[in-house]
């Protein structure tokens, strides 16, 4: 069964960096053609593909979001991360981390429970 964990400060500053861990369990971060996403959902609104880093290593962000997007992996771990600086309250939602065979929110296989993060003074 594999499962994902999400793991980081629920309460995040206006312009710190908001910084997200995943734990995956049940499958290798490796496993090939498996892709590892970040995504949002803020109250309200659909939800929001951050990013991915895939099996090999390579990174994939959102256009929205790159500027502002560091994903990175610990294969040791079986863990990988987001980094988002400059956070405004407006980054304020549910963080999930994804996993599945392609970086498309609908084709997910594999889902964390999310965690919420708020950004406020």
């Amino acid at each position: 069964q594999v499962q994902l964990q999400e793991s980081g400060p629920g309460l995040v500053k206006p312009s710190d960096t908001l910084s997200l861990n995943c734990t995956v369990s049940g499958k290798s971060i490796t496993a090939s053609a498996h892709y590892w996403s970040w995504i949002r959902q803020a109250p309200g609104k659909e939800r929001e593909w951050i990013g991915a880093v895939s099996y090999t290593g390579l990174v994939y962000w959102s256009p929205a979001l790159k500027s502002r997007t560091t994903i990175s992996r610990d294969t040791n771990k079986n863990q990988y991360t987001l980094q988002l600086r400059l956070a405004t309250p407006e980054d304020t939602a549910v963080y999930y981390c994804a996993g599945g065979r392609g970086t498309a929110v609908e084709k997910m296989d594999y889902w964390g429970k999310g965690t919420l993060v708020t950004v406020s003074s």
